[in-house]
């Protein structure tokens, strides 16, 4: 069968399963994107995710070849999610309500496209004969933004997501490595020219440069795979966002243009309704048991209940709304000192001279038997913040 028939049906096979991109490369990665890689692992910008550093799957994310023994050919694929049905000038103006990014909105993405992807690879035997394989889905050392460039499936932009001229970035990328030998695609070419609203939107301007993103300063590095205090001047800038962000996707000219023009007919990922603006009080209120429950099939699992309620404190902290303060109370005997602490700070920022010295009072008691350093530190600060008032 000749390579672009054959590349055809396998593109329609890949349909079938929910991916509307399917393109093929060769198993390299260019000097361009290797070389960045390498220096933004030197500037240490992938701060607590050490695995990103460690020297064998460093290499191995520029050798694509070193995934698969006899490799010819890395299959790209994207599935589409549905973006934010709500503006951002909406999700800013809810007090009290939290802002989690789209593609959380439903089930867990990396179940949901590795159970597609195996199902691919399985037709891919019936079309191509028995190969090796191997199926990735963020899980592991592939440089999947530059895979998928180099595929045409689309181009990597300023914001560092991958974007298709007419289905924008709400795209969520897998791969299939094979030692079947595929024609390829040509490249894509980038195509955010002289634009830089993604850059201009970041609240915590963590696009140091167009192309580069620190995740220390990322939200949804800060929200998802950082599991300690937050830093307190970062904080301030994250708003109501407690899983993710998605504002410099939401201001991206390309997916204006895809919202106009292609509608998702249907969301493999089945958003439910209770993860689009929740309310910050009733997740407060979540225990173990609770948390487990209402997050059993969702990404936002990941984040552990520590992590999310934390989250939470600092969406209430940046709220202004005093009704807050009674769940903020309440949480201060929580048994996680990441719940204990930014409460504390959020207390503080929340205060006004009618209730600071029953906070005070109640933060100074805290301290005298709190035994975690770090929320001894956040007492310390709130109280300082309090005697200020």
């Amino acid at each position: 069968m000749q390579g672009e028939k054959l590349k055809t049906l396998i593109r329609e096979r890949a349909l079938g399963h929910g991916f509307e991109l399917c393109h093929v490369t060769r198993p390299e990665i260019g000097t361009k994107h290797a070389d960045a890689l390498q220096h933004w692992v030197e500037a240490d910008m992938q701060g607590d995710m050490a695995w990103m550093g460690e020297a064998v799957r460093l290499e191995r994310r520029k050798d694509p070849q070193s995934m698969l023994d006899g490799v010819k050919s890395v299959i790209a694929l994207a599935m589409r999610y549905t973006p934010p049905q709500y503006s951002l000038d909406e999700a800013n103006a809810e007090t009290e309500r939290a802002v989690i990014t789209s593609y959380a909105h439903g089930d867990d993405y990396h179940d949901i496209m590795k159970k597609r992807i195996k199902a691919l690879a399985l037709d891919l035997d019936e079309l191509l004969g028995k190969h090796d394989q191997r199926v990735f889905v963020d899980t592991a050392p592939v440089l999947e933004h530059a895979l998928a460039e180099n595929a045409g499936l689309g181009w990597q932009g300023k914001h560092s997501l991958t974007i298709h001229r007419e289905l924008g970035s709400w795209l969520l990328l897998g791969e299939i490595f094979t030692t079947a030998e595929l024609a390829v695609d040509e490249s894509a070419t980038n195509h955010c020219g002289t634009c830089s609203a993604c850059i201009d939107i970041c609240p915590t301007q963590a696009i140091i440069a167009p192309y580069v993103v620190d995740a220390r300063l990322c939200i949804s590095y800060l929200t998802i795979e950082f599991d300690g205090f937050i830093p307190r001047e970062l904080r301030l800038l994250m708003g109501n966002r407690i899983y993710g962000c998605d504002d410099c996707q939401q201001v991206c000219p390309w997916n204006g243009h895809a919202a106009k023009s292609h509608r998702l007919k249907s969301d493999l990922l089945n958003p439910r309704g209770e993860n689009v603006l929740p309310d910050l009080a009733s997740i407060l209120q979540l225990d173990v048991e609770g948390f487990r429950e209402s997050y059993r099939k969702s990404p936002i699992k990941r984040t552990k209940r520590a992590g999310l309620l934390r989250n939470v404190c600092i969406a209430m902290g940046n709220s202004g709304n005093r009704g807050f303060i009674a769940g903020l109370l309440a949480v201060l005997g929580d048994e996680e000192p990441l719940i204990r602490g930014h409460a504390a700070w959020a207390l503080a920022r929340l205060a006004g001279a009618e209730d600071r010295d029953s906070l005070l009072s109640r933060l100074l008691d805290m301290q005298v038997s709190e035994q975690d350093d770090s929320v001894r530190d956040e007492l310390a600060a709130s109280i300082d913040e309090l005697r200020k008032l």
